[in-house]
């Protein structure tokens, strides 16, 4: 049973309002049944996953951007763990080290790209270069080795750019991009904070910063505002995910994850007809070897 992810699509750079975008809907689908169609979802990502390593002249890039406790990490692991770990990649962004603070934002990102006839999974990406460090633009500053003073609209303008040509890039370069905001509600956000501090068995996944970010929430709504209306292409698009209900979230995530690796039209590859002769003589010689 496939769902109608269309309406969390956004290809166009226009304003988005986050507001109006409903975090609990489900798809009219009923949790029960949820497991039975992440599933058959993930059967089908795992044959078109195997299309994709035996095709190897595509890849595909899938970026997860979310804000804290919104599920990335358990939306990855269930929604992936059904593929070859032989054709997914999966890197976990952290704060830049030295070696990476003295070369360009972009940098150990491209490092970090799929291969041809791999998946490559980014959790956390290059985007935090405008949503953390835009919020904080000390951080800009630090990086870009530039004084807070150069932090101004003209410099979040070229990375925008910066941005939308990397993606074009990797586009004619056979890699398609598809990119996941995993939009909770505050109050929810607040739920899942608790849950943390209160089970001994989830302490190590909160920080006490992460109150101090979710006190800026209001400023990182203004800056996915401003990256989904700089970034949106309709070869690179954004989807905007309810994630207030993870098995919801899991399941719209897997099902554009299907979708655009159908639109790839992978195939596996056709032998030359001298293959095929070498492997009628290799059958043959198979079911002639003697016990």
């Amino acid at each position: 049973m496939g769902i109608d992810t269309s309406a969390f699509k956004v290809t166009e750079r226009a304003e988005i309002d986050l507001g109006k975008f409903d975090t609990k809907q489900d798809g009219g689908l009923a949790k029960e049944n949820s497991r039975d169609i992440l599933l058959s979802l993930k059967e089908q990502l795992a044959e078109l996953q195997d299309m994709l390593y035996a095709d190897n002249s595509k890849s595909l890039l899938i970026i997860f951007q979310a804000m804290d406790a919104a599920g990335k990490d358990s939306a990855i692991k269930h929604v992936m763990s059904g593929v070859n770990p032989q054709g997914c990649q999966v890197y976990s962004f952290k704060q830049p080290n030295s070696e990476e603070l003295d070369h360009d934002f972009l940098w150990r990102h491209y490092k970090a790209l799929p291969e041809r006839g791999r998946i490559g999974i980014h959790n956390r990406s290059h985007y935090e270069n405008v949503l953390v460090c835009k919020v904080h633009p000390k951080f800009a500053a630090n990086e870009s080795k530039l004084p807070l003073m150069y932090i101004n609209e003209k410099f979040w303008n070229n990375r925008y750019r910066s941005i939308r040509n990397f993606e074009e890039h990797l586009t004619d370069s056979g890699t398609t991009v598809i990119k996941f905001y995993l939009h909770i509600s505050k109050e929810e956000q607040k739920e899942r904070f608790l849950k943390r501090i209160d089970d001994p068995s989830k302490n190590w996944k909160f920080s006490a910063s992460d109150i101090d970010e979710r006190e800026m929430w209001d400023h990182y709504m203004k800056a996915y505002k401003d990256v989904f209306r700089e970034t949106s292409t309709e070869t690179c698009p954004w989807y905007i995910i309810p994630s207030d209900k993870k098995w919801f979230a899991r399941i719209a995530i897997c099902q554009i994850i299907v979708d655009t690796l159908r639109a790839m039209d992978l195939k596996y590859p056709i032998l030359p007809e001298s293959d095929y002769i070498r492997l009628a003589e290799s059958k043959k010689r198979l079911q002639e070897e003697k016990d």
